[in-house]
C-alpha cells in the first residue's frame, strides 16, 4: 500500500537557511503530500518567521500548510491573534502544541496570562470553527510525564477538546508506535494517530534530539551507526532503516506517515521513493 505522506519544515533564520528551505520544499512538493507543517521554533522564538514561511509555501507551491502554534511566552490574546492572522491568510490547519521551555529554562512554565497547556489552546481554537487541528503525541513517555499512560490520558484530552488527529514524536522501532497505538485504542481514542518519522541525516544530531524528547536509543541502532560511520555508509544505513521502519508500519495497517525533514530533502525523498511514493506533475513557482 502506498502511504499518505506529510512533511515538517522549520522556518529559516539566515539567508543560507532560506535557500535550503525553498530547495527542500521544491524537491518534496512533487511527491504530493497531504499537508506540510512549519515549526514554531524553540520557546516560540520564530513566530514571524513561521508565519512568513507558512504563507509563502502555501502561495507559491500550492501545498496545504499547517502552522505550528504553541503556548510559550505569549498571552491568550496574543496567541489567538496569531491564529486569526493565519485564518485571514487562508491557513486553516494548525498543529497545536504546548511547546518546549524557552532557552535557559528547565521546564515549561505558563505565561501568567497565557494558556496553561495544549488542551486549553485546542479548546479555544476549536471554538472558533476556523481550523483543522492536529496535536502532538508521545509513544514513549514525555520528559514531563509520570508514565507512558499519562501520555495517552493527555492525548485523549486534546482530541476530546477538538483536535482531529495526532502526530507522534519520532521513534526507532515500529513496536514502540504499535504498542502506543494499542494503548490509545484501549483508552477509546478513535482519531487518526500519524507516526512521526525521522530520516537520520546525522546520527549525532538524532541522538541529541532523542535525549531532548525522551526517545530511547536501542543498543542495536547505536551499534549499527557506529559501524556504518566507520565504514562510510551512514546515509545508506539511514535509508535502509527508515524504509524498513515505514514498511513495517504500513504492513500493520498504518496509512499515513509524517516525515521530519530537518530541511534536508534527500533522505526523505529516497525513502518515499522506496515506499512507492512517486513524483506527480505539478507546476511550482520559484520564490523570488
Amino acid at each position: 500500500m502506498t502511504p499518505k505522506i506529510s512533511f515538517e519544515f522549520f522556518p529559516p533564520q539566515s539567508l543560507d537557511a532560506s535557500f535550503r528551505l525553498w530547495e527542500t520544499v521544491q524537491s518534496l512538493a512533487p511527491l504530493a503530500p497531504e499537508f506540510v507543517s512549519v515549526t514554531y521554533g524553540a520557546g516560540g522564538t520564530t513566530r514571524t518567521l513561521t508565519h512568513e514561511a507558512v504563507t509563502t509555501i502555501g502561495k507559491n507551491y500550492g501545498l496545504k500548510v499547517a502552522a505550528h502554534l504553541t503556548c510559550v511566552d505569549a498571552t491568550k490574546s496574543e496567541t489567538l491573534a496569531i491564529a486569526e492572522a493565519y485564518a485571514e491568510a487562508g491557513v486553516t490547519d494548525i498543529v497545536a502544541l504546548r511547546g518546549d521551555a524557552p532557552k535557559g529554562a528547565e521546564r515549561f512554565v505558563p505565561h501568567p496570562l497565557g494558556f496553561r497547556d495544549s488542551v486549553e489552546l485546542v479548546e479555544k481554537l476549536a471554538a472558533t470553527g476556523k481550523f483543522t487541528l492536529r496535536v502532538g503525541a508521545y509513544p514513549e513517555p514525555h520528559p514531563d510525564a509520570a508514565d507512558d499512560q499519562a501520555d495517552v490520558f493527555w492525548l485523549k484530552k486534546k482530541l476530546d477538546a477538538g483536535a482531529t488527529a495526532a502526530i507522534t514524536q519520532f521513534f526507532f522501532e515500529p513496536e514502540t508506535f504499535l504498542r502506543f497505538r494499542d494503548r490509545c485504542e484501549k483508552a477509546g481514542i478513535t482519531q487518526k494517530i500519524i507516526p512521526g518519522i525521522l530520516p537520520i541525516v546525522s546520527w549525532s544530531g538524532a541522538k541529541r534530539f532523542a535525549a531532548r524528547c525522551g526517545t530511547k536509543v536501542p543498543a542495536w541502532v547505536e551499534e549499527a551507526y557506529t559501524a556504518a560511520i566507520r565504514d562510510g555508509r551512514e546515509e545508506l544505513l539511514s535509508v535502509a532503516l527508515c524504509t524498513e521502519l515505514c514498511d513495517t508500519l504500513l504492513g500493520e495497517g498504518v496509512e499515513d506517515l509524517h516525515f521530519y525533514t530537518l530541511n534536508r530533502p534527500n533522505l526523505t525523498r529516497d525513502v518515499c521513493h522506496a515506499l512507492g511514493v512517486t513524483p506527480k506533475a505539478v507546476a511550482l513557482e520559484k520564490v523570488a
